[in-house]
């Protein structure tokens, strides 16, 4: 007999962690190499972990909701003696995110094994405490060997006072009097409290560390769309009939952001503390609402798609999104973000940045309206494009310039000009 461990795979491009949201196996249950061990949240996917060996279930090291380090030990398999070498874990994800690249500059991956008196903590607790401003010598840790975990700092701060381990047991502490914590809202008589799933803290999450780490800047153009919707409305029906799917106005827009991009490439880009990363590829994720949920899948190398191509896709991952099968390639690699809000009938809006992009560009409703023409009042169909963009990276000038030629390319679509295939 042998003893092998199980480690927290690495879910996606740059995760450094992941939490372990569910259990799927417990000591003693006998697996077969590549059953399902648990499931995984990042801020990416959601993901089971398949097991690496035939054996059965010795130990769970990690408990559930707890967020461990890529690399960290999980689980603790008996195998019998000539099992054979494992292969190297792969995670078959089913997408239940958002989400975007993590950031580059996160803080140093540190191990999961610690306790208060150590001073070394998860990144997980280390991002909590600073977004709260908590000095973590004021908070009891009730996870493996005194291990302070998010819900010990969640706790902290709705409560103001660490919860106590039940194992380790130690006298009450009290916040320092400077520091003033705001309590945790409460429902009333008829308010319906709707619990808060996994996906939507994955959102929370992402969309808080965008705004804390990026500085926003925002700024909009209107484009003449006229061109575009006669030549899509020519096409539309007899494109439906022999395709099978929808030429929709966005991926006239997303080939159009696709090559400004390649003449303005520092928008595709990157920030990375001392340096700034200008991808080679232009990946663009596209935001996909369901119901409850915002996904962001990505149409790899968009530049080098024709527009039915392009429509192909995001008729594909809308499906995909919509029944929740999208994997983890799905959502992996994007560098821009375009983002349809006009949809649902929005004429402007500022969107919040897929961290770590550098910018994203909201599509508005195309509306008709009156213009001056040759100093004639025409009525044409007009289109707000409104650009977000991470200051570090990028100035005014040179947004400008790329939401000018976004403006040019969508103006200048025509039959004679735009081929589809």
């Amino acid at each position: 007999m042998a003893l092998e461990k199980i480690t927290m795979p690495q879910l996606g491009e740059s995760v450094t962690e992941g939490t372990i949201s569910q259990w799927l196996v417990a000591p003693g249950d006998h697996v077969n190499k590549y059953d399902a061990l648990a499931e995984v949240l990042t801020d990416k996917v959601t993901a089971e972990i398949p097991s690496s060996f035939t054996g059965t279930i010795k130990e769970l090291i990690a408990q559930e909701d707890e967020t461990l380090d890529v690399g960290a030990v999980i689980c603790i398999l008996e195998t019998e003696a000539g099992a054979g070498d494992a292969e190297p874990q792969e995670a078959t994800a089913t997408v239940e995110t958002t989400k975007s690249e993590p950031t580059l500059n996160a803080p140093k991956k540190v191990t999961t094994k610690q306790s208060p008196a150590t001073g070394r903590f998860s990144p997980a607790v280390l991002t909590l405490a600073a977004e709260h401003s908590i000095d973590l010598s004021n908070v009891s840790g009730t996870g493996r060997d005194g291990r302070i975990t998010r819900k010990d700092v969640l706790a902290y701060v709705e409560n103001g006072a660490p919860i106590e381990p039940k194992s380790l047991p130690t006298e009450p502490k009290v916040a320092p009097k400077q520091q003033s914590i705001t309590p945790m809202p409460t429902s009333r008589n008829g308010d319906r409290e709707i619990p808060v799933d996994g996906i939507r803290k994955a959102i929370a999450k992402h969309m808080v560390s965008s705004k804390h780490e990026i500085p926003h800047a925002w700024m909009m153009v209107e484009a003449d769309a006229t061109g575009l919707v006669r030549h899509r409305d020519a096409l539309k029906n007899k494109f439906k009939a022999e395709e099978g799917y929808s030429l929709t106005y966005f991926a006239f827009f997303v080939k159009a952001v696709a090559q400004a991009l390649k003449e303005y490439p520092i928008l595709n880009s990157t920030w990375a503390g001392d340096t700034i990363i200008e991808r080679a590829d232009i990946n663009i994720s596209i935001a996909v609402a369901t119901d409850n949920h915002l996904f962001v899948p990505v149409i790899k190398n968009a530049d080098e798609k024709s527009i039915k191509g392009i429509a192909r896709e995001i008729t594909e991952l809308a499906a995909k999104a919509r029944t929740g099968k999208l994997t983890q390639d799905d959502m992996s690699g994007g560098t821009f973000t375009v983002n349809s809000t006009g949809s649902f009938g929005s004429v402007q809006s500022m969107g919040i940045i897929n961290h770590p992009q550098a910018a994203i560009l909201q599509v508005e409703s195309i509306v008709k309206r009156p213009v001056v023409i040759d100093d004639m009042i025409a009525i044409r169909n007009m289109v707000n494009l409104c650009l977000s963009i991470d200051h570090r990276i990028l100035d005014g000038l040179v947004a400008g310039r790329f939401l000018s030629k976004v403006k040019e390319n969508i103006e200048t679509i025509t039959k004679a000009n735009t081929p589809i295939y």
